[in-house]
Protein backbone atom coordinates (compact mmCIF):
# COMPACT_ATOMS: atom_id res chain seq x y z
CA UNK A 1 0.00 0.00 0.00
CA UNK A 2 1.44 3.43 -0.68
CA UNK A 3 1.93 6.26 2.13
CA UNK A 4 -0.69 9.32 1.18
CA UNK A 5 1.65 11.48 -0.85
CA UNK A 6 2.36 8.89 -3.47
CA UNK A 7 -1.33 7.99 -4.26
CA UNK A 8 -2.38 10.05 -7.54
CA UNK A 9 -5.61 11.52 -5.50
CA UNK A 10 -3.39 12.92 -2.85
CA UNK A 11 -3.34 16.69 -2.86
CA UNK A 12 0.44 16.30 -1.99
CA UNK A 13 1.18 14.50 -5.32
CA UNK A 14 0.38 17.58 -7.93
CA UNK A 15 0.42 20.82 -7.54
CA UNK A 16 -2.75 22.92 -7.12
CA UNK A 17 -5.29 23.04 -10.41
CA UNK A 18 -2.91 20.50 -11.91
CA UNK A 19 -4.90 17.76 -13.38
CA UNK A 20 -2.53 15.63 -15.31
CA UNK A 21 -1.22 13.90 -12.08
CA UNK A 22 2.17 14.22 -12.60
CA UNK A 23 5.12 14.26 -9.06
CA UNK A 24 6.08 17.73 -9.70
CA UNK A 25 9.11 16.37 -7.26
CA UNK A 26 10.81 13.42 -6.87
CA UNK A 27 9.17 12.62 -3.53
CA UNK A 28 6.08 13.88 -5.16
CA UNK A 29 5.70 16.78 -3.23
CA UNK A 30 5.12 20.07 -5.28
CA UNK A 31 7.20 22.62 -4.64
CA UNK A 32 5.47 25.71 -2.59
CA UNK A 33 4.34 28.72 -5.28
CA UNK A 34 5.55 31.20 -2.12
CA UNK A 35 9.28 30.04 -1.98
CA UNK A 36 10.95 32.82 -4.13
CA UNK A 37 15.05 32.86 -4.88
CA UNK A 38 15.48 35.35 -7.23
CA UNK A 39 16.86 37.34 -4.41
CA UNK A 40 18.49 34.52 -3.38
CA UNK A 41 22.83 35.13 -2.83
CA UNK A 42 25.63 32.79 -2.96
CA UNK A 43 27.10 31.62 -0.35
CA UNK A 44 29.57 34.00 1.43
CA UNK A 45 31.47 31.43 3.30
CA UNK A 46 31.89 28.97 0.26
CA UNK A 47 35.00 30.11 -0.42
CA UNK A 48 36.47 29.78 3.30
CA UNK A 49 35.74 26.08 3.15
CA UNK A 50 38.82 23.66 3.72
CA UNK A 51 40.86 21.74 1.38
CA UNK A 52 41.32 17.80 1.62
CA UNK A 53 45.44 17.52 2.09
CA UNK A 54 47.25 14.30 2.74
CA UNK A 55 49.75 14.99 5.23
CA UNK A 56 52.09 12.49 7.32
CA UNK A 57 52.23 13.13 10.86
CA UNK A 58 54.34 11.32 13.45
CA UNK A 59 51.83 8.90 15.98
CA UNK A 60 53.22 11.27 19.02
CA UNK A 61 51.76 14.32 17.32
CA UNK A 62 48.33 12.53 16.37
CA UNK A 63 48.49 10.65 19.66
CA UNK A 64 48.96 14.20 21.84
CA UNK A 65 46.23 16.00 19.34
CA UNK A 66 43.61 13.28 19.73
CA UNK A 67 43.98 13.26 23.75
CA UNK A 68 43.33 16.88 23.65
CA UNK A 69 40.34 16.13 22.00
CA UNK A 70 38.92 13.56 24.36
CA UNK A 71 39.15 16.47 26.69
CA UNK A 72 37.68 19.18 24.97
CA UNK A 73 35.22 17.29 22.68
CA UNK A 74 36.73 18.62 19.73
CA UNK A 75 37.67 16.90 16.73
CA UNK A 76 41.65 15.97 16.83
CA UNK A 77 41.55 17.38 12.87
CA UNK A 78 40.13 20.17 13.92
CA UNK A 79 42.38 21.14 16.74
CA UNK A 80 45.32 20.45 14.15
CA UNK A 81 43.63 22.68 11.66
CA UNK A 82 43.13 25.18 14.94
CA UNK A 83 46.83 25.08 15.66
CA UNK A 84 48.19 25.85 12.29
CA UNK A 85 45.59 28.94 11.99
CA UNK A 86 47.33 30.28 14.89
CA UNK A 87 51.05 29.64 14.40
CA UNK A 88 50.31 31.08 10.68
CA UNK A 89 47.80 34.29 12.36
CA UNK A 90 50.34 35.00 14.66
CA UNK A 91 53.69 34.56 12.35
CA UNK A 92 55.09 31.81 14.67
CA UNK A 93 58.28 30.39 13.76
CA UNK A 94 59.87 27.25 13.34
CA UNK A 95 63.83 27.55 15.63
CA UNK A 96 65.27 25.25 13.74
CA UNK A 97 68.98 24.57 14.45
CA UNK A 98 71.05 21.45 12.43
CA UNK A 99 73.89 20.49 14.34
Amino acid sequence: MLPEIWKHDSPYFRPEGDTRGEAVLPIGMPMRQQYDFSSSRKNPYAAKLKKPVTIRLDEESISYFKSMSEETGIPYQSLINLYLKECAASGKRLNLSWK
